[in-house]
């Protein structure tokens, strides 16, 4: 299937909305997440998958902190990634993630956070954050994995991952 992926653009957030809330059923929490991060400033990268003139994929990456880590260390997590239902298993939601680690790498991030599926995200080089010493607010164990884009940087750092606070406000 013949998709592009590009940045998010002005006009894009009811498809956007649509794409999340027929991911993410009830309640639309999700997508009124989404709507918030961006109204406040704090999304590092928003991609979309777009078929055929139909916006089919989302994906976004924003702030993340990590206790004990130096200042100058950028980090995003990533949430939440959605694909249309018709359109999944079609590798969009691949080249989402894909596109989002080079966008966030380009855009000057040391390390990418998720909480997902290993096995999905193992694909990408994500792997078991606790083994680097990183726990998570969600006290999540295998599925809470991290992405070193710059290994360098990131040497012992440890601590507590929080995501932006509007994931607790939500509720997520």
């Amino acid at each position: 299937m013949e998709c592009t992926i590009r940045p998010e653009e002005q006009g894009d957030a009811d498809a956007i909305r649509m794409v999340l809330d027929s991911v993410f059923r009830d309640p639309p929490e999700e997508s009124i997440l989404v709507d918030v991060l961006r109204v406040r400033g704090r999304v590092v990268s928003s991609l979309v998958a777009v078929c055929n003139g139909q916006l089919v994929g989302h994906i976004l990456f924003t702030p993340l902190s990590i206790e004990n880590a130096p200042r100058h260390l950028r980090a995003a997590a990533l949430a939440p990634l959605a694909v249309l239902p018709e359109f999944q298993r079609k590798g969009i939601g691949s080249q989402l993630v894909m596109n989002g680690i080079d966008d966030c790498r380009a855009k000057g991030c040391h390390i990418l956070a998720v909480l997902g599926n290993p096995k999905f995200y193992g694909r990408f080089g994500f792997r078991r954050a606790s083994d680097f010493g990183i726990g998570n607010e969600y006290d999540a164990k295998d599925e809470f994995m991290i992405l070193l884009l710059d290994p360098a940087v990131v040497e012992g750092i440890s601590g507590t991952a929080r995501y932006v606070s509007e994931f607790q406000t939500m509720g997520i």
